[in-house]
């Protein structure tokens, strides 16, 4: 009997610490930004404020992750009301055909404890390309418990001729620098 016990524990145990901890991204404390050279001299940079998705993640296998972030493409906002509505027409992001942008990210290696690199895709304006992004989770992920909240920051870079923007390539550089800063709770 107590042979038994001890091998229903084990296997109750042995699952728990396979089953996925799934993580919601908390847009108010979230931001993500893409970043671009204006003039070869200065930058400008769009903020998406609107997002949602999440994490999957298990702590003992984290080789294999499910994350997945989209972005209201329609609520972009800028530094100025015709740098916001240059991004929001049909030469950029066209969010009145294409509302949604979307990362996903399915590969990890981690490189140290807490950093690592996500092999996924970015779909914008109907155009999927594959990306890499490095992130740094504010907690080492094989720590993670799935009841308190975690935080990550994600940068790459993409072309944006890669997703059909090319408007404007003497002015607006075409190497795009992405941040996501997304703040993640249990759900």
């Amino acid at each position: 009997m107590i042979r038994r016990a001890l091998a229903l524990l084990l296997l109750f145990a042995t699952a728990a610490s396979t089953a996925p901890l799934r993580y919601q991204i908390d847009a108010p404390r979230s931001q993500v930004a893409a970043k671009v050279a204006f003039f070869g001299l200065a930058s400008k940079t769009a903020q998406f404020p609107k997002m949602s998705g999440g994490i999957s993640l298990v702590p003992g296998k984290l080789d294999a992750i499910d994350l997945d972030i989209s972005l209201d493409a329609g609520a972009l906002v800028a530094s100025d009301r015709v740098t916001t509505e240059r991004l929001r027409g049909p030469k950029f992001f066209d969010v009145q055909r294409y509302p949604t942008i979307r990362f996903t990210g399915r590969e990890m290696t981690m490189t140290s404890e807490r950093t690592a690199r996500v092999k996924g895709a970015i779909t914008a304006r109907g155009i999927t390309r594959p990306t890499e992004l490095a992130v740094t989770f504010d907690q080492p992920p094989a720590q993670a418990s799935g009841r308190v909240p975690i935080g990550l920051t994600a940068s790459g870079t993409i072309d944006r001729a890669d997703f059909g923007m090319k408007a404007y390539s003497l002015i607006v550089g075409r190497k795009v620098t992405l941040t996501i800063k997304a703040h993640m709770v249990p759900g």
